[in-house]
């Protein structure tokens, strides 16, 4: 990990010293990047880079005014590429003082050591995003006007924030499979997570070059809140377990997310992109309304929901026969203890732990006699 003290230098190249200091490397890479800026002949190349391609200008009324409008294309891939080097850094960063000091207080077991570091970053990057594309969405009139969804499609113009948006999200998803060598992922946890990663980076880059970031943005949004309870939850549980409720909210809001996610996906899909006047498949204009793109994206999205709720009963039935256990546990031990049993008269006369004397020549005997 980068920026972190090392007691041992290992050999240079070798897997530790570059996973030591790979935040290091792809610093200097990100400065050499900036350096270019400052030369004529490389600034053309290194602003490629750094700055939003495509900028566009609209006519309007017979007169030429610049408006921040941005399309795609091929050189997106270098400002994507600059700013997952960002990523990487910033992932070192959080994780050197912020998440180290707090597992350090924690004491955790490894594997709610790799747990707690997954969710401390995703947590950072759930509220970030959350917050961004909600101020994003207050621009728009989509809470009174659902059809800019589809209306004027195909969308190939975007206002600067909407497309840095996208950049960003690209490369974060992107920076996280090199995370996962840098990090030193456990190899059952691989799996699990190449798999959601996989599934952003082809959803949200399938939003991007096709024209639907207007979608892609609104399914995002609440997504990304059910996300960030969900691990800031895990924060919290792993810190003192008895901290569970988040996750009784977190179940609600995931379910009710599923299914405006497929209401969504299907209004725009089945019922809006099929009766707007602009048919057809061009490269050229941007254009992909047609059945078989419309087919696939909705099959996609109701597969990827499918999964998804499915993985969901899944940790839900886990979780109910863990506590059933443990509520079982928890009688057995509680459970009051056998109680004496009574002796019998015959054998020494006790009763209930009390040894009553049944000889008549006692003197409470010969007293009571008496009287």
């Amino acid at each position: 990990m980068g920026f972190r003290k090392k007691n041992k230098s290992p050999p240079v190249l070798s897997h530790e010293f570059v996973i030591q200091n790979h935040a290091d490397m792809v610093s200097c890479l990100a400065m050499v990047i900036l350096l270019g800026l400052m030369f004529e002949v490389t600034a053309k190349f290194a602003i490629m880079f750094i700055t939003v391609q495509y900028n566009v200008t609209q006519v309007h009324d017979e007169k030429i005014e610049s408006a921040n409008l941005y399309e795609y294309g091929p050189k997106d891939v270098a400002t994507v590429f600059f700013y997952l080097l960002i990523g990487v850094i910033l992932h070192a960063l959080i994780q050197e003082y912020i998440l180290d000091k707090m597992n350090r207080r924690l004491h955790l077991s490894k594997t709610k050591h790799s747990k707690f570091n997954e969710s401390g970053q995703l947590a950072v990057f759930y509220l970030f995003s959350f917050i961004w594309g909600c101020s994003i969405l207050t621009a728009e009139d989509f809470a009174t006007n659902p059809t800019f969804l589809w209306e004027d499609y195909p969308h190939t113009r975007m206002v600067f924030q909407v497309k840095f948006f996208y950049i960003c999200q690209i490369a974060y998803w992107l920076h996280a499979l090199p995370e996962l060598y840098f990090q030193k992922v456990r190899k059952e946890d691989i799996p699990r997570q190449l798999y959601y990663i996989c599934l952003y980076v082809v959803h949200i880059t399938g939003a991007y070059v096709l024209n639907l970031h207007r979608l892609g943005l609104v399914l995002l949004v609440p997504h990304y809140l059910v996300e960030l309870l969900f691990h800031a939850s895990r924060l919290f549980y792993f810190s003192d377990e008895n901290k569970q409720k988040g996750f009784t909210l977190w179940a609600l809001l995931f379910v009710i997310a599923r299914l405006l996610t497929l209401t969504l996906s299907v209004l725009t899909f089945s019922f809006g992109l099929p009766r707007i006047e602009n048919q057809g498949f061009s490269l050229a204009e941007g254009n992909f309304n047609v059945l078989t793109v419309r087919m696939t994206c909705l099959a996609a999205i109701c597969l990827t929901q499918a999964w998804m709720m499915w993985k969901f009963i899944n940790f839900q039935l886990k979780k109910w026969r863990e506590h059933s256990q443990n509520q079982a546990t928890k009688k057995k031990t509680v459970s009051p203890k056998n109680k004496p049993h009574k002796r019998d008269p015959a054998r020494g006369g006790a009763t209930n732990g009390v040894v009553r004397s049944e000889d008549r020549t006692s003197p409470r005997a010969r007293k009571t006699k008496a009287s």
